[in-house]
């Protein structure tokens, strides 16, 4: 392990977790969007929940393990594999009034579940904040071994 490594964690960290933030407050300003996606058929799909998938920067553990034990090469941090749609289904609400209610007066909401989101964006946040000390720590021990070499 190099001796920046812990630097690179942390912001692989903090770069995937500022993700998931983004898209947990997308989600949540679209969660009344009847129209997110206009399908081939002309009709409105309203918005799909967007969902962050993380991974490490290795395709398997093997060979993660195999770099850290003989030390040849850099591990990499975390990674954003994808971000995919959730597909539960929309949420069906009666509201004859509103301009996309269907022939049955029932429009179609998205599948965005406001407290998931919130949970979502506590979860990044305190993760951020995990990555943020843990950058704080190893930038103060490599200011300590440069004060050492005085």
């Amino acid at each position: 392990m190099g001796m920046f490594d812990a630097l690179n964690f942390s912001a692989s960290g903090l770069t995937a977790q500022r993700l998931r933030m983004d898209v947990a407050s997308s989600n949540m300003a679209n969660v009344d969007s009847t129209r997110g996606r206009l399908l081939e058929n002309g009709e409105w799909e309203p918005y799909r929940r967007k969902m962050v998938v993380l991974g490490s920067g290795e395709s398997s553990f093997k060979s993660m393990f195999n770099k850290a034990v003989n030390h040849n090469g850099n591990l990499n941090g975390v990674k954003v594999s994808e971000i995919k749609n959730d597909e539960t289904p929309f949420k069906s609400v009666y509201q004859p009034d509103h301009p996309d209610a269907g022939e049955d007066g029932f429009v179609q909401l998205p599948n965005v579940d406001p407290l998931k989101e919130m949970v979502d964006l506590m979860s990044a946040t305190r993760s951020y904040e995990a990555n943020v000390t843990a950058l704080n720590a190893a930038k103060g021990m490599y200011l300590k071994a440069l004060e050492i070499g005085r």
